[in-house]
């Protein structure tokens, strides 16, 4: 492999780089699927790479726990976070921080609202929007920056809508998540060292404190309130976990999807002939939103720890082992996709990873696909083709990364069309 491989693996400039950052896993996959990565700085961690092994480890979340690393993190990173806390190594207690039985109490809490028969209500509202981010894109006369105009802007407004966030606020949401998401990047972050990211998280609380109080004085039908107001076990969840619960939904519940939405674009600019079967046969966007999904694979890895002794594709796991579960590298398994590094708008089976797998499934992926669908029902109908026209570059982080821009030219269809 690689002589540097490791060094390559924990580094967030890969990630940016497609081409290197998919050969290096690619290698990986073939010759250690199950590779061990120690880099100085860094806690000594496994790198799983198959599909298979994802899943396996996944499904156990006994065993593999959330607790108490969950992405790629700096010893001096740790260090300073126990310091900060007073001993404990998070900032945040997100969902996704959590392992049962809390994981599956605090979900609980939303999880209707993110279901199927609830997001039916929103059905008018995601056509409305779309078309409002379409005709905007009309407007500017046939180029924009799909990222910076209109893909980072509209999941942004879904998620805002259903937390009941105001519009005049939702620039402030979206800086502060790319410098959450984007710390490691010299172009999104604050500042690039802890007292920066904690600024980031200060922020974020000031503005939940501030609208947790306004709920629970005068409660909604939005997420926001059912957060604000939640109990368990007759008790009001802690300021911790509910400022958290904001946060998670709040970023992850955009950014991920505005990652797919653009390079979902890119996908389909690159590969003319699945456009153009997509416009043949428009019944194939439900697919081609899942191939765009795991064509992406926005959130690149998280991190597990054993709780015991165990053998994965014959690796002695130890426990306290941490483990990163390499998503995209899942997403490109020559033994589960054919044709792994071709886009197909009409994949079939597609058991993609991008949402993950076992008790933490991402709690909004049916709505990150109605969004999706939404937009791209709208572009197809408006306009006849695409082309990129300018420089495209991927944000620098290992743990959740997607195009920064996208300069696009697009003509509108013709009315007889």
């Amino acid at each position: 492999m690689t002589p540097n491989i490791d060094e390559l693996i924990v580094d967030p400039r890969t990630y940016a780089q497609d081409d290197l950052f998919h050969r290096l896993l690619g290698e990986i996959r073939h010759e250690d699927p199950v590779h061990r990565v120690e880099v100085e700085g860094y806690t000594p961690f496994w790198l799983v790479s198959k599909h298979a092994d994802i899943m396996e480890v996944e499904k156990q979340n006994e065993r593999f726990i959330n607790d108490p690393l969950l992405t790629l993190t700096t010893t001096k990173a740790l260090e300073k976070t126990k310091e900060f806390t007073g001993g404990s190594h998070l900032l945040l207690r997100t969902l996704v921080h959590m392992d049962n039985p809390d994981h599956r109490a605090y979900r609980a809490l939303t999880q209707a609202w993110f279901m199927p028969p609830n997001l039916k209500k929103l059905d008018d509202k995601l056509t409305g929007l779309a078309r409002e981010f379409v005709d905007k894109m009309e407007a500017k006369g046939g180029e924009c920056d799909f990222v910076t105009d209109v893909a980072m802007w509209y999941p942004l407004r879904v998620i805002m809508t259903i937390l009941g966030v105001e519009r005049k606020d939702e620039a402030r949401m979206l800086a502060l998540t790319q410098e959450l998401f984007g710390a490691q990047d010299p172009e999104t972050q604050r500042g690039g060292g802890f007292d920066d990211l904690m600024a980031t998280i200060t922020d974020f609380f000031q503005f939940f404190t501030a609208l947790t109080a306004e709920r629970r004085a005068n409660p909604r039908d939005d997420v926001a309130s059912v957060i604000a107001n939640a109990t368990l076990d007759g008790k009001q969840i802690g300021d911790l976990e509910a400022m958290s619960y904001y946060i998670i939904v709040a970023t992850a519940g955009h950014d991920t999807t505005s990652s797919t939405t653009a390079g979902g674009l890119k996908a389909l600019i690159e590969n003319p002939d699945e456009l153009a079967k997509l416009r043949a046969n428009p019944a194939l966007l439900a697919s081609a939103v899942d191939e765009m999904i795991r064509w992406v694979t926005p959130v690149k890895h998280f991190m597990r720890t054993a709780t015991e002794d165990y053998v994965l594709r014959g690796k002695n796991i130890r426990k306290g082992d941490h483990l990163m579960m390499m998503y995209p590298s899942g997403n490109r398994d020559e033994e589960v996709f054919d044709e792994p590094f071709k886009f197909k708008v009409d994949r079939s089976p597609n058991r993609h990873l991008a949402f993950g797998y076992g008790a933490h499934l991402c709690l909004g992926q049916h709505l990150a696909k109605m969004e999706i669908k939404a937009l791209y029902t709208e572009l197809l109908a408006r306009f006849d083709s695409f082309e990129i026209t300018g420089e495209h570059p991927n944000v620098q982080a290992s743990f959740v990364s997607g195009l920064k821009r996208l300069p696009i030219r697009y003509a509108a269809r013709s009315k007889a069309a």
